[in-house]
């Protein structure tokens, strides 16, 4: 089983509603009824005219990995949402899985538009509901990255562009994602060396500041050579 690249993707990572709202399906007796689930947006970011659509990768991981733990269900029981719900409701999130589930989706990196879905869940209405905050957190934030990555690389063309966005990123979970969909968005390298080694992205660097202020003239470097790799030649520093 692949499981997600973040281990804090699981079925806890989901809204409270959704899991109050299969409750109120369960005690209907409709969560075992049919349903269709399509994740889309309303309109393109940053103004632009088309998006690229990413995440399907985790949201596949996810999808299969999908299951409540028996720590899982003892944290529900314990929270106040949930704590009076009938024993019979916890029996059925320990059981489920996601063998009755039907995926459709476009392609990862494909080029989307408003209101085209990009993935569509065929499930029982109680499962699919589960699944939908975690599907649509990992499916907007690389869409985003991935879309405002394209654009910058289709308006520096033919100069390659290349990630530099970890010490900025929101945390490393974040920088993780940033780094990976720009890529698929079409920048070149990163320089997140975590994210080359897991995702097998070339990574590249110039230097910081804290380098150039560790000399105090030119005098200390005029007998150094730096290789330009263009020429492939020694060049004075």
């Amino acid at each position: 089983m692949n499981a997600p690249t973040n281990n804090l993707v699981s079925a806890l990572l989901t809204d409270l509603y959704q899991l109050t709202m299969t409750y109120a399906h369960w005690k209907c007796g409709k969560h075992e009824e049919p349903g269709v689930f399509e994740l889309f947006f309303r309109k393109n970011p940053f103004g632009g005219e088309f998006t690229i659509f990413c995440g399907l990768d985790e949201c596949l991981k996810y999808l299969e990995s999908f299951s409540f733990s028996a720590e899982d269900i003892e944290y529900l029981k314990s929270t106040p949402s949930l704590s009076h719900a009938e024993p019979g409701f916890f029996e059925y999130l320990a059981s489920l899985n996601t063998q009755q589930l039907a995926v459709r989706a476009m392609k990862e990196g494909s080029i989307a538009f408003p209101r085209v879905p990009l993935l569509i869940i065929e499930a029982p209405l109680g499962l699919g509901q589960l699944l939908e905050t975690a599907l649509l957190n990992l499916v907007n934030y690389p869409s985003l990255i991935a879309t405002n990555a394209a654009r910058m690389a289709m308006r520096a063309a033919p100069a390659p562009c290349i990630e530099f966005g970890l010490r900025r990123a929101q945390g490393p979970d974040g920088a993780m994602s940033a780094s990976k969909y720009s890529y698929v968005g079409g920048f070149v390298a990163t320089s997140n060396v975590q994210a080359g080694a897991t995702f097998h992205i070339p990574i590249a660097g110039t230097h910081a500041h804290a380098y150039v202020q560790a000399f105090s003239s030119l005098e200390e470097v005029k007998s150094e050579t730096l290789l330009n790799k263009t020429i492939n030649t020694q060049e004075a520093f």
